[in-house]
């Protein structure tokens, strides 16, 4: 039959698996770090996803489609119950290890380089006065956790900001363009993880230096899960 269902570009796709989340059909997973349909007939043709996606990847079109089965939706939400992430899951959340050596440890205690508190995006004020003439960092959750450095080489000297896009049901854009746009920011450091989803935090990052009609110097670490830096850009 011809339906309207939805449509990817997967050039556009930043893999960031906001509209997995959006999605209450399950209709959609991630492949290969891109968004993907998995089954027309999971889709509903409503479209929750499409006001979700941050770079405008997904769309509606009219083509020959298999029935919306609201039984067969059902089902696989039965079968799926334990695992939530099952199809959608971020390739970032599979299980991963991360082998240390731990000779020579010390129980030396280093003194942390937070210099203001709070430092998630979504709890810090805009116009805090901290905010002023600062060089911002801009940090992805895990990248503290992964870096064993990541308090001299990162936070020291800096305003944190820390988020997950992959978490967190806003867009981060908007409220680091009102902090820039309100305050004088000397440059701005971002650290992300290699996994696709942290692109999502990357794109909220760079439009709102854009929005904000700013020229603010903008430096990007990436760090992969054993604690290395992948990438610096």
């Amino acid at each position: 039959m011809i339906r309207r269902v939805i449509e990817i570009d997967k050039e556009k796709c930043n893999g960031c698996g906001i509209c997995v989340k959006a999605c209450h059909e399950g209709a959609i997973g991630l492949v290969d770090g891109k968004a993907q349909l998995m089954r027309d007939d999971y889709c509903d043709g409503l479209g929750d996803c499409l006001p979700e996606c941050p770079t405008g990847a997904i769309s509606f079109v009219e083509r020959e489609a298999a029935a919306y089965d609201e039984a067969a939706v059902k089902a696989n939400k039965l079968k799926n119950a334990d695992t939530a992430f099952h199809h959608g899951a971020c390739p970032g959340s599979a299980a991963h290890k991360v082998e240390h050596n731990t000779q020579g440890n010390n129980t030396v205690s280093v003194p942390g380089q937070l210099s203001q508190w709070p430092v998630q995006i979504k709890l810090a004020p805009v116009n805090a006065p901290y905010f002023e003439n600062a060089s911002l960092l801009i940090a992805a959750d895990c990248t503290a956790y992964a870096y064993g450095n990541f308090h001299n080489d990162f936070i020291k000297g800096k305003i944190t900001l820390v988020g997950c896009p992959k978490l967190d049901s806003i867009d981060y854009s908007e409220k680091l363009t009102e902090i820039l746009k309100q305050n004088d920011i000397k440059n701005i450091t971002l650290t992300r993880m290699t996994v696709p989803c942290c692109g999502g935090l990357e794109l909220a990052v760079k439009k709102a230096i854009e929005a904000s009609g700013k020229d603010i110097p903008l430096k990007v670490a990436v760090i992969s899960p054993d604690g290395g830096i992948a990438e610096i850009r």
